[in-house]
């Protein structure tokens, strides 16, 4: 009679944490208070992995303890109250963290495991991190009221500040764009680099650098081949040096607010018009 044989179930062996025998420490934890919300919570492998099974470590890891001011042991158990190896009693059961496709759901009423993870875990942050909603939410209004802010900015802002941001994108072939195309192009930018918008719209010397590029674009001034003098066109009389390691034009819009600037802005601005 043939021997039965039964089907027997492949397990999948779980990746672990590939980590030397000492676990740097870190200093501080995410929350000061001693103020613990009582609920479930998520976790998630950071850098969007998610592995069938992963083993995170859950002992011989070492959290700094700034009001005693000495590295405190942690680890994970399935019969002690805390995560402190010093706070411990009796047998210390060890138990795995293991995530699952990337994910780890711990219950509220797994705190100690929770807190491990949230609070104290050296890997937090870089390996996993907690799921928090309210947290992505306020960070997503934050970008998109910049955003709001930036293109109601572009749609406001006059055609000379206009065109001075814009020359700092394309350059000198802003002088060739329409003003459709000129307010078109601004409002993408604004929306594509909100933050970078907003610092060049409040950079008081944008458009003091776009008044410098045109006056030398039309030869009313020109700059030395060595990008160290500016001269009159017409005449090649100095006008200013270029300090060592400083952009020219942002020096230039620099000089410009001096007494003996201001005179030559002055006969710039007749000339441009």
């Amino acid at each position: 009679m043939a021997k039965k044989t039964g089907n027997k179930k492949k397990v999948t062996a779980p990746i672990l944490e590939n980590n030397t025998d000492v676990v740097e420490t870190i200093t501080k934890p995410e929350v000061k208070n001693n103020t613990w919300e009582i609920k479930d919570r998520m976790y998630y492998l950071t850098k969007n992995r998610s592995p069938l099974t992963y083993l995170i470590r859950g002992s011989n890891i070492f959290w700094f303890d700034e009001e005693k001011g000495y590295e405190r042991e942690l680890k994970y158990t399935s019969n002690q109250r805390t995560c402190f190896v010093d706070e411990m009693k009796g047998e210390q059961r060890l138990e795995h963290i293991i995530f699952q496709n990337g994910s780890l759901f711990v219950p509220k009423n797994k705190t100690v495991l929770q807190k491990l993870l949230s609070l104290y875990h050296p890997h937090r942050g870089s390996l996993f991190e907690e799921h928090k909603p309210a947290q992505i939410a306020a960070d997503e209004l934050d970008i998109l009221e910049v955003e709001i802010e930036a293109l109601n900015t572009a749609k406001n802002i006059d055609i000379d500040l206009a065109e001075a941001v814009m020359r700092v994108e394309v350059g000198s072939k802003v002088s060739e764009m329409s003003s459709k195309e000129l307010k078109r192009d601004l409002l993408i930018y604004a929306k594509n680099n909100p933050d970078v918008f907003l610092e060049l719209v409040n950079d008081p010397n944008v458009q003091l650098r776009n008044f410098g590029i045109k006056a030398t674009e039309l030869n009313i001034i020109k700059i030395s081949p060595d990008q160290r003098n500016f001269l009159w066109g017409s005449n090649d009389r100095k006008l200013m040096t270029v300090p060592f390691d400083e952009h020219p034009y942002s020096a230039l819009a620099s000089w410009f607010k001096t007494d003996e600037g201001m005179e030559v802005y002055a006969s710039i601005e007749k000339q441009l018009k």
